[in-house]
């Protein structure tokens, strides 16, 4: 099993992408894949991302992955979307494509011995969720595409799935250290309420809940909506963090996006796990422990962003996109005692019948 050490668990997310030109993706698209097309950029936290237009009309994303990730692990992400694919394939994730010699992913060595991983995918079209309109029926819509997405990986399993991942919840603790790289000594001291909280009361129950491969970073530039219809999921892309977790850790990190800034701090919240449950129901003990889950989600966003801009200033605003929000949500979160947030959150999955198993 690919397994990254403890010492070595943040070395991928200190690294920076790979450098590659557009001019260079077009002749990897066209040597490797068949592929005549015109390279634009795309933002990425760890691989380098390129939209390509194709001659004939379609679209891809081309993915360098960076030198630093284990290909086990990026092999992983390539088989659970063929797996999700040939189970669910009306999921809007984006397809595999294949090189001319029928090869998901092309091993391409450099001069410089470093081997890049590089793959390309359907482009799914829509408008990224942090650009659209909220909404109630969008919030439920949202829980009821992951649970699909869920329940589609819950009999899919890779060698690489065990790998570790400094977004994985399980090693939260992991990032008290990056606290200094927060300069307010107040929100200093939220993280670590937050954090302690989820040490004290969720950690030691972990491995008792349900867990398989989650797709682990349902983050609003993750997801997309139909522009015309923007309570419609129309993609789920970025399968980057895939691991193998407790099931609810992604549905807490989706609700972590979804706080609302007027109300009761977990009325958006209990929207998107209300359509979760109505999929994919819910047992007891992941309804208890999902405050602590979302609350948690975001300190890792406010201490692991404020680490990486430090250390790469050139791509600051791509990994400061969710570092306000996080704070807004967090400073909202802590309005409420944890009795109050399991009695909220259990309310709203009695409130949603499950339609389906």
């Amino acid at each position: 099993m690919a397994n990254r050490g403890r010492n070595d668990i943040g070395s991928l997310l200190a690294s920076a992408v790979p450098a590659i030109t557009a001019r260079e993706a077009e002749d990897l698209a066209r040597r490797y894949f068949g592929i005549e097309a015109v390279a634009g950029d795309l933002a990425g936290e760890r691989d380098r991302n390129f939209h390509l237009a194709a001659a004939d009309g379609r679209h891809y994303v081309l993915k360098v992955g960076n030198p630093a990730e284990d290909r086990q692990v990026t092999a992983l992400q390539t088989q659970a979307l063929r797996h999700i694919a040939a189970v669910d394939p009306a999921l809007p994730v984006p397809r595999v494509s294949v090189t001319r010699h029928g090869e998901a992913e092309l091993a391409l060595a450099r001069a410089d011995g470093e081997v890049w991983t590089v793959r390309i995918l359907s482009y799914l079209p829509g408008e990224p969720l942090h650009r659209a309109a909220r909404g109630s029926a969008q919030r439920r819509n949202l829980g009821a595409c992951l649970a699909r997405l869920d329940r589609a990986l819950r009999g899919f399993f890779h060698l690489a799935a065990g790998h570790e991942l400094m977004w994985d919840l399980k090693h939260a603790s992991r990032v008290r250290a990056f606290f200094v790289h927060i300069p307010d000594a107040g929100r200093r001291a939220l993280a670590a309420r937050f954090l302690d909280a989820f040490e004290r009361h969720a950690l030691p129950l972990l491995p008792a809940l349900r867990a398989q491969v989650i797709h682990n970073d349902m983050n609003p530039h993750n997801v997309l909506v139909r522009p015309d219809a923007p309570d419609e999921i129309a993609g789920i892309i970025d399968f980057g963090d895939m691991v193998h977790a407790p099931l609810v850790n992604d549905l807490a990190i989706a609700c972590a996006y979804q706080l609302g800034e007027g109300g009761h701090p977990l009325a958006a919240i209990g929207e998107v796990v209300a359509g979760y449950h109505a999929v994919l129901p819910l047992e007891p003990d992941e309804i208890d422990l999902l405050f602590d889950l979302v609350a948690t989600r975001m300190v890792l966003t406010v201490a692991i962003s404020g680490w990486r801009a430090a250390r790469h200033p050139d791509n600051r605003d791509y990994v400061l996109r969710n570092n306000a929000r996080a704070w807004a949500g967090l400073g909202r979160l802590a309005a409420l005692t944890r009795g109050e947030a399991r009695d909220v959150l259990h309310a709203a999955c009695r409130a949603e019948k499950p339609r389906c198993r």
